[in-house]
């Protein structure tokens, strides 16, 4: 909460909170589309479900010493970052299924802990042969 800091920019925050709350309409465009694909593709290929309400959280509205403009700024900040968290599990899961080998460089993801190394043709052929042996049995 660094604004209370600066209650000196109360009018550049008010200018700007036009911006920062457009970002709701692509938000959820993006909720509406991952929820879709996460319920109807999922099943499909026996990934479990993400719990939605594990990441995203709206409580900090209830909080008797805030604002109604904080309580506001909290419940969409609650979602928004809530939601991004939640598409992001749900990417992830749909990488470990799809594609478990790491990326050349960057940093791993926590879901990418167990992922191929990157390059190892050997790592992914026995793989491929553990898994086509569990398949046909």
């Amino acid at each position: 909460m660094k604004n209370i800091h600066y209650p000196a920019r109360w009018f550049t925050h008010l200018l700007f909170a036009p911006i920062i709350y457009a970002m709701i309409i692509p938000l959820v465009f993006l909720d509406i589309c991952f929820e879709i694909y996460h319920r109807v593709c999922f099943p499909i290929y026996g990934i479990p479900y993400v719990k939605r309400s594990q990441y995203i959280i709206i409580d900090r509205h209830k909080l008797r010493y805030l604002n109604i403009l904080q309580k506001l700024n909290c419940a969409y900040c609650g979602y928004a970052n809530g939601l991004l968290k939640y598409a992001s599990v749900i990417a992830g899961e749909t990488e470990k299924y799809w594609c478990g080998i790491m990326h050349k460089r960057g940093i791993p993801l926590p879901h990418q802990k167990n992922f191929l190394p990157y390059g190892d043709k050997e790592a992914y052929e026995r793989y491929a042969k553990e898994r086509n042996s569990i398949s046909t049995k």
